[in-house]
């Protein structure tokens, strides 16, 4: 008699090419670097206001666009490492088998969403490159940010299919661990 998985609040790992992985561990790098350069920025400006009663110019444009792109590199490692919301409650008690397929089937349909998101993000560059967008302060092309959030959300795709493929694969086969 198989022993009966502990409750858990964690996705259910599946396997996933190992260049995935890296690749959505290199995105990730690349938004905690944003992120802890963003946080130095703001203690400097917050110091700088302190000291000199004024704060660095467009601090403000620079934390906007700078959580945009930390947030689309954080999410491809987030989807491959099962780190995004589970709700389980409902099946904290159900066997794998039925884990993986409700996983694969929000999988499909967050891979749904990436996708609109991505196509109507391109758009938006598209146009905000066309018709010379900038930010208020700094006047810093607003398309600019989009050439590290496109990729990481093409990425998010990538990683969605893979992750929606495992949950299946392991769905049918009705494994414990994959």
């Amino acid at each position: 008699m198989a022993e009966p998985e502990p409750l858990t609040e964690h996705a259910h790992p599946v396997v996933v090419p190992r260049w995935l992985v890296a690749l959505c561990r290199w995105f990730a790098t690349l938004g905690g670097l944003v992120l802890v350069a963003m946080m130095l920025m703001t203690v400097a400006s917050i110091a700088r206001r302190s000291l000199l009663g004024a704060p660095i110019p467009g601090d403000f444009e620079l934390v906007e666009i700078g959580s945009a792109i930390v947030v689309s590199c954080f999410l491809p490692w987030c989807q491959i490492t099962g780190g995004n919301v589970l709700v389980d409650f409902f099946t904290m008690k159900a066997g794998p088998r039925t884990n993986h397929a409700l996983e694969a089937l929000g999988d499909l349909v967050f891979l749904a969403i990436g996708i609109l998101l991505t196509w109507r993000m391109f758009h938006g560059a598209s146009e905000f490159r066309e018709y010379g967008e900038q930010s208020m302060v700094l006047r810093i092309p607003l398309w600019w940010g989009f050439t590290v959030i496109l990729p990481a959300m093409a990425l998010l795709i990538v990683t969605t299919f893979f992750t929606m493929i495992g949950h299946w694969r392991a769905a049918q086969a009705g494994e414990v661990r994959a």
